[in-house]
């Protein structure tokens, strides 16, 4: 979908966005830029998990998710995340609607074969929900929830990969992954850290093997690797600032920036 960018905001960052952010959201959709958000919640499930006395576990990153914390994760993203940041948007002077995969049998998914519990892998999008919401002049804030087929089970679906998967199927121009971190670092000979202003498929899989990619920025990549094998023809992965997300929305550079093909300098 053409002027379609596609920012997905990490629960660790949440309540680090300034009102800057949502600022240029707000400008962004008022100069015509169709603007998608699709939220984590991760520090916020952790505490209503620990409130519970429900211990999280993860693998490579990515939550185990048994029946009790899903009934948290949906509570969670549904309501206090994806209404927060509905909130926020509108303040700025953004109009926003939010839904979740949930609603519309926009994410459909089948459960990973990975011991991950109820945790699943997107095997469908149906872009009439947010197409419908753009249309009308919101901004969707999906909450990355997501049913089987039959609409019988519902699934948790790691943040990172439903966006990727939601880019994807709007053929969104821009996917912004918005984090703690500035982008991708490589560690220097002297032990510091540098930002990898552009990367791509190859240099991403030898910094995984490397051990210079880990965690949760596994998912982040693979789910970028996965929006540009389908069309995405631009990845970022910044901390998602007013400056770096209107310079991205210009084709400028910020953060992370990762392409089909090979990088500069290759």
């Amino acid at each position: 979908m053409q002027g379609v960018v596609v920012i997905k905001c990490g629960g660790s960052t949440m309540d680090l966005l300034p009102d800057a952010f949502f600022q240029a959201v707000a400008d962004l959709q008022q100069a015509g830029r169709r603007i998608v958000i699709v939220h984590g919640g991760g520090p916020a499930i952790n505490g209503m998990l620990e409130r519970l006395a429900i211990t999280p576990r993860f693998v490579n990153g990515l939550r185990v998710t048994c029946e009790e914390t899903l009934q948290v994760v949906e509570m969670v993203l549904c309501g206090q995340i994806n209404k927060r940041l509905v909130r926020r948007l509108t303040q700025a002077g953004a109009r926003a609607w939010g839904v979740s995969g949930i609603d519309g049998v926009m994410l459909t998914a089948e459960r990973t074969p990975k011991p991950l519990g109820l945790v699943g892998e997107v095997k469908g999008v149906d872009t009439s929900i947010p197409a419908a919401i753009l249309e009308r002049g919101y901004v969707p804030v999906i909450a990355p929830l997501a049913v089987s087929a039959d609409g019988a089970e519902t699934y948790n679906v790691n943040a990172d990969v439903a966006a990727g998967a939601i880019a994807a199927a709007l053929a969104a121009e821009r996917l912004v992954m918005v984090t703690d971190v500035p982008g991708i670092l490589r560690p220097d000979q002297d032990g510091a850290k540098t930002l990898v202003a552009e990367t791509n498929a190859e240099e991403i899989g030898q910094m995984i093997a490397d051990g210079v990619i880990t965690g949760g920025m596994i998912p982040k990549v693979q789910a970028a690797l996965d929006a540009l094998s389908q069309g995405v023809s631009r990845v970022v992965i910044c901390r998602g600032t007013a400056e770096e997300l209107r310079a991205v929305c210009a084709g400028q550079t910020a953060g992370t920036a990762i392409k089909a093909g090979v990088p500069k300098g290759a």
